[in-house]
């Protein structure tokens, strides 16, 4: 018996962005945006990304590589989120995401998730999918997430 061969698809890493309005239910006692809150949205912004190149019902979330805050965002404000995808392995996909000011390029939280495509039984697949690098910002992210475990 022969075993057939899948074709592998190449890919681009596209910049996806959703919007949050900061709330109040959204808050800590400090009054500013919740850490678990945006743990939710961090991962939902990765899952995003990867959805856009694979069935979301093979997707599971692995890992969240660090959520790094480097100011805090208050009630009120438009947290923009974009998520790109940074590195594909065999069966894993790592997507690198920022949750920025409505109109600011610095970041006030980003980190990386690790994602892995799966069967109907929950155990991991491969994916078939290949990452074309286009921008040196493109590659400064691969080699960032080829070195998270």
């Amino acid at each position: 018996m022969r075993k057939q061969s899948i074709e592998r698809k190449t890919i681009t890493s596209e910049t996806f962005h959703f919007d949050r309005l900061v709330k109040g239910e959204d808050l800590n006692h400090h009054k500013t945006l919740f850490a678990g809150r945006s743990a939710e949205w961090f991962v939902e912004a990765g899952f995003i990304a990867v959805a856009s190149i694979l069935p979301a019902s093979n997707i599971v979330c692995v890992k969240i590589h660090g959520m790094e805050f480097t100011q805090p965002i208050y009630p009120g404000e438009i947290a923009r989120f974009e998520s790109r995808i940074a590195y594909v392995g065999r069966t894993s996909v790592k997507v690198h995401v920022t949750i920025k000011r409505q109109n600011e390029t610095r970041p006030m939280l980003e980190g990386f998730i690790t994602f892995v495509h799966v069967n109907e039984d929950g155990r991991p697949v491969p994916h078939q999918l290949d990452l074309h690098l286009l921008t040196p910002e493109d590659q400064h992210l691969h080699q960032t997430a080829s070195t998270l475990r």
